[in-house]
């Protein structure tokens, strides 16, 4: 059962990133590309009918932490206490930029609801990709000090915003290093491009066609990123080359990864819209994947030789919870996913002005 749970939670996140992912890249958009009025409006347009069923994944993926794996659930939501709490005031002034922007016809009411919605989804893709750094790097398990740990229970840590080495590889990391930077950069290029493909797919006119010449110079920030990221990450604790041994079919998901980043540069060029989009989902479901997949089973990996990894096993609820907990899963994904069926069939083709709401 705690297989096919952490196939779940996997799921639930990867959709949450590719759904409200364009609608942090679209942000991002909004803020640094979009500069006339009528551009901005197009972002909008692109994301209106959307953004808020989006965020539903986020409440979803919560939810079937704390009922899988509700040890995983405590410890990560005590040891990264202060940036949860950023993150949630930046989901807060997020949807405010987006509901607000409108209300008063003046500009000096309007520019500032603009800028609060396009910072805090620059910074929302940061603090993500730092988040998913963290996951990757691991943490002090214990709060081991000298040897000694800090905390009573294994599975207990606290993680200052950052330490004094800002190094990755030391045992007591902060949240910011160098290493969850770089993540949270090649978060934010990521999410900026699938962003540019969403609303080049779901939109006509000159500012699509000015998101495709951005496409390229992004597209290699973008790999440059990838490339110092996969050398840091091969000399961590963490790497387990030995899983690509075992099991040699994991390796279909960084060949996917790899095919689907040129088929975002091959999209820049075609007139096939969705091609980019469908490319930049790919990239962040087999990016994502590559990175479980060699981390199972842990969860959650310790920086320490003292206190061992959290690992789906010693993090998941009890047989008859996980039985039961899959049962109103079954249930309430398929409610969630018809809805998303009917939603993107009413707003099915290219977005006009008559979708501009949110």
């Amino acid at each position: 059962m705690e297989l096919i749970w952490y196939g779940i939670v996997c799921f639930m996140l990867v959709m949450y990133i590719v759904l409200d992912g364009f609608d942090f890249g679209a942000g991002i958009i909004h803020l640094f590309f979009a500069k006339t009025e009528e551009e901005k409006k197009q972002v909008m347009r692109a994301i209106g009918p959307y953004w808020h069923a989006n965020e539903v994944w986020l409440v979803a993926f919560g939810g079937v932490l704390f009922a899988a794996f509700p040890t995983l659930y405590a410890s990560t939501f005590s040891g990264f206490y202060l940036p949860l709490i950023m993150i949630l005031w930046l989901l807060i002034l997020r949807g405010l930029g987006v509901e607000f922007t409108h209300l008063i016809n003046h500009e000096l009411w309007i520019r500032p609801w603009q800028k609060a919605f396009g910072i805090s989804s620059l910074l929302l893709a940061l603090f993500f990709g730092i988040a998913y750094g963290n996951i990757i790097r691991g943490v002090n398990l214990g709060g081991i000090d000298n040897g000694v740990a800090e905390f009573e229970h294994y599975y207990s840590f606290f993680t200052p915003l950052w330490d004094s080495t800002f190094s990755p590889f030391a045992v007591r990391p902060g949240v910011i290093d160098w290493f969850t930077i770089t993540i949270g950069i090649v978060a934010v290029l990521t999410l900026t491009l699938h962003g540019a493909n969403w609303i080049i797919m779901k939109t006509n006119g000159e500012f699509s066609e000015k998101l495709r010449r951005k496409i390229v110079p992004l597209w290699i920030a973008l790999v440059v990123f990838i490339i110092v990221s996969l050398v840091a990450f091969l000399k961590m604790k963490s790497f387990h080359p030995e899983m690509f041994e075992q099991h040699p079919s994991i390796f279909i998901l960084p060949i996917i990864a790899l095919t689907s980043l040129i088929g975002m540069l091959i999209a820049s060029k075609s007139s096939k819209n969705w091609l980019g989009f469908t490319s930049s989902s790919l990239f962040i479901f087999s990016g994502i994947s590559s990175v479980f997949a060699n981390l199972f089973p842990v969860v959650l990996p310790s920086t320490n030789d003292i206190i061992g990894d959290l690992t789906i096993y010693n993090t998941a609820a009890e047989d008859y919870g996980l039985k039961i907990g899959l049962i109103w899963f079954v249930v309430a994904f398929t409610l969630i996913a018809l809805y998303f069926t009917f939603l993107h069939r009413i707003f099915k083709g290219k977005l006009t002005e008559k979708h501009d709401h949110h």
